[in-house]
């Protein structure tokens, strides 16, 4: 590879791991904020002459401020709105530390508050993003001025410190820190392109494996199928961004960009379709293919578009030439069994082997074309679709990022027969959970220390913060452990080395929040690594630094993790699987309202008032994001019962379907003027009965279910009900369609299903059979990517 390409590509990676760089800039704000904000508390502790003590105490809590209030402005919101949110900034912090400085000197009372504002802090983020940090700051004021023994004569100077560090990082965040929304949105966008890109490194490297190398192309499939969930999500990114205000540049409009993402996903779904389908075969075009792909890979466009073209062109021009083969055998079973295979057929249908491989090349071919097409007509205005549709994204964004698990546990009932509270809200439940966890934890960790038990109880508190199943409680908890332990060498080490030199003690833990804000979305157990070493730090400049308090904050640590998985696994505990039953039913509901809009589509029955198709086909990417969300605990033997084989495999069978369902809601627009098919709006409507059928079914059995079943078997004859000429080369649709009730009857039976009559090749376009009863495979030379 030259060095240009490897660059390239390496550039590619570190785009597309954080698209629109809202991990990056959410770590540098932080540094920028903390950082400025001890020079500002410093400089008011001096001023007020509040000694060394005083002033690194104030300077602790406006770094706390800063840190918090970061992370709760950095999204793209007004000056406005931001100014309605950090002016109870104040007022949270310094709720918790009048509260807190009302019972420091009373023990017993003083846990008791302590568990009250746990629960408190909890429960009220239900009322929205803003209180999730107001919460926080609630718990962190407490925290602060009980535990550090603050008393009413310092209260006001605190609360000014907390006022100021409020204001600065305000005025911060609505300047030089702002999120800009549209460099934000064309960020996102280029990670877009890099995540593609990276589908066709892995499309080059499937297609240059050996083909007698299982293992390793097994392992490309399963990499070719991560990096398209990662291009899905980056699409709904772009999705949620493009919904914010003044995101969107001038002559474009958000309905532009959602239709122009939609078609490059679609010729990128393509491509990796026809490369995974030639991986292992001995297609005489194969090297061809794999060149286009790298082209790809290392954004050399204009070779890919060139070299595409070639591939194109011969390929017509064999079609011009060959004799055409023979059709496929009906995929529907036959009345009668079939005779044994002549010479002369059997040498047709190894014709028609290799012109159906060579198909494949050419689908790679056109869709790395029209990919190539789709990026150089990117900053193009289009406004023959500007404005012709209300914007509604179909997923709204949690600080610039994809919602949480929440967002689908949220409806879930708690696992709890006998207890009336099992049917509260996930909040109060949670709520609940922090405050039994709570008081173990004080109970407990005090056996262990009576000054340092405050460990165990933010070990608990955390767990229960981001997550919303017992198994993410799980992960979570002991990922917080194993960072924690593996922090314990590294904090120890640079302890010693900073010892004494504030200002790189200083620099450690400005270096080490941002380090760990940056990976927090990738890695629990490194942010914790980092926050470990941001512990030592601080108890080295307050002279209190051993390794034997760092081993105590080892085991308060796994005290508290212990105690919230079990509260976790015992208290109201919010089930996996139920969440996982919520999401999948909330997929099929969302995938069968969009076959019922496309089947009038076919049908050519006038528009509804109702989103369009581009909009709900990003509705059913969204409800598949959130199901592969809540189902990865299940994809690691982690819970009792379960096989992640099953697990993984279904997740791909849900990504094929709507990998399929975005071909047909697409293929009409693609193909315009394509008359009414009265026989496929039905197939269409019958897929979209046992969607809705699969979910509202039980667990899948070894039978799919009487009502999937008989919709499935009205497909069937709704396809069979047109009897084209033979040799009439059938709308695109009718793949996607053919597949769709393939996949689904997978779906709707435990474990693999088998082969059914009547699946079409990936790339292969659908004809009609000789007999014109029923569609078949073909191989002829016309093939086109819709």
């Amino acid at each position: 590879m030259a060095a240009t390409g490897w660059i390239s590509e390496t550039w590619d990676r570190v785009v597309g791991s954080d698209p629109g760089l809202q991990r990056l800039r959410s770590a540098l704000s932080a540094a920028v904020a903390m950082s400025t904000t001890l020079g500002i508390e410093y400089v008011y502790g001096r001023v007020t002459d509040r000694g060394p003590q005083g002033t690194l105490v104030v300077m602790l809590l406006g770094t706390m401020m800063a840190m918090m209030g970061s992370m709760a402005l950095g999204d793209a919101a007004g000056a406005r709105r931001k100014i309605a949110t950090a002016v109870f900034f104040p007022v949270a912090l310094g709720a918790g530390m009048t509260v807190g400085v009302c019972v420091a000197k009373h023990t017993d009372t003083k846990l008791a508050v302590f568990v009250a504002v746990m629960f408190v802090a909890v429960f009220i983020r239900r009322f929205g993003m803003p209180f999730f940090f107001y919460g926080f700051m609630i718990w962190m004021g407490y925290f602060f001025a009980s535990f550090l023994g603050a008393t009413f004569a310092q209260l006001p100077s605190l609360l000014i410190a907390v006022a100021i560090a409020a204001a600065w990082v305000l005025l911060l965040m609505t300047t030089v820190l702002r999120t800009h929304a549209q460099r934000t949105l064309a960020r996102v966008r280029r990670a877009f392109g890099a995540r593609a890109r990276s589908v066709a490194r892995v499309c080059a490297d499937l297609l240059e494996a050996d083909l007698r190398d299982a293992r390793r192309l097994a392992r490309l499939r399963r990499k070719l199928h991560s990096r398209q969930l990662r291009l899905a999500e980056t699409a709904l990114v772009i999705e949620g961004w493009s919904g914010t205000p003044g995101a969107i540049p001038q002559g474009f409009s958000a309905a532009t960009v959602r239709r122009r993402v939609l078609d490059a996903h679609l010729a990128i779904d393509a491509l990796a379709t026809a490369a995974d389908a030639m991986a292992g075969t001995d297609a005489r075009h194969i090297a061809d293919a794999a060149r286009i792909a790298d082209h790809l890979a290392g954004s050399d466009y204009d070779a890919a578009g060139r070299a595409a073209r070639r591939l194109i062109d011969r390929y017509d021009e064999a079609g011009r030439t060959d004799p055409a083969p023979a059709p496929a055998p009906a995929p529907f079973p036959a009345s009668a069994p079939a005779s044994a295979p002549s010479s002369a057929s059997a040498s047709a249908a190894n014709r028609s082997a290799l012109r159906d491989v060579d198909c494949l090349a050419h689908h790679l071919a056109t869709a790395a074309w029209e990919f190539t097409t789709l990026t150089g007509q990117a900053g193009v205005p289009d406004t023959a679709v500007d404005g012709e549709e209300v914007f509604e994204p179909a997923v709204t964004l949690a600080m610039g990022a994809l919602p949480g698990s929440a967002a689908v546990a949220f409806s879930v009932s708690a696992r709890s027969r006998w207890n009336p509270l099992g049917k509260l809200s996930l909040t109060t439940r949670q709520a609940v959970q922090v405050a039994v966890a709570g008081t173990l934890a004080i109970l407990v960790g005090r056996e262990l220390s009576q000054a340092r038990y405050y460990w165990a109880v933010i070990a608990t508190f955390i767990a229960f913060t981001g997550t919303a199943t017992r198994s993410e409680t799980f992960i979570k908890a002991s990922n917080r452990v194993v960072g924690t332990l593996v922090g314990l060498g590294a904090g120890i080490g640079l302890a010693h080395l900073t010892a004494g030199h504030t200002y790189w003690i200083i620099t450690v833990i400005i270096l080490s929040m941002s380090c760990g804000f940056y990976l927090v979305s990738i890695s629990y157990a490194a942010m914790i690594f980092f926050v470990t070493i941001m512990v030592s730090q601080l108890y080295s400049e307050l002279h209190e630094f051993t390794a034997g308090l760092l081993m105590l904050r080892l085991e308060e640590t796994a005290i508290g993790a212990a105690i919230g998985i079990g509260v976790a696994l015992v208290v109201l505990p919010t089930s996996t699987r139920d969440t996982v039953y919520s999401a999948r039913v909330g997929y099929y509901t969302a995938l069968g309202e969009l076959l019922r809009a496309c089947a009038a589509q076919l049908a050519g029955e006038p528009a509804a008032e109702a989103p369009g198709l581009d909009a709900q086909v990003r509705v059913v990417d969204h409800r598949l994001q959130q199901l592969a969300l809540v189902a990865r605990p299940l994809t690691r033997p982690l819970v009792w019962g379960n096989d992640p084989r099953v697990m993984r495999h279904r997740l791909t069978l849900y990504a094929a379907v709507t990998r399929q369902i975005r071909a047909l809601a697409v293929g009409p627009r693609r193909a315009p003027g394509l008359p009414p098919a009265p026989h496929l709006a039905a197939a269409a409507r019958a897929l979209a009965d046992a969607a809705t059928a699969l979910a509202l079914a039980p667990s899948p059995q070894s039978r799919p279910a009487a009502e999937v079943e008989r919709a499935l078997r009205a497909a069937d004859a709704a396809m069979l009900a047109a009897r084209p000429a033979p040799g009439t080369v059938l709308p695109a649709v009718t793949r996607p369609l053919l597949r769709l009730r393939q996949l689904l009857r997978e779906l709707a039976v435990q474990g693999p299903a088998p082969e059914t009559p009547g699946s079409a090749a990936p790339a292969s376009r659908i004809v009609a059979a000789s007999d014109g009863s029923t569609p078949s495979r073909s191989v002829g030379p016309r093939s086109t990517i819709r």
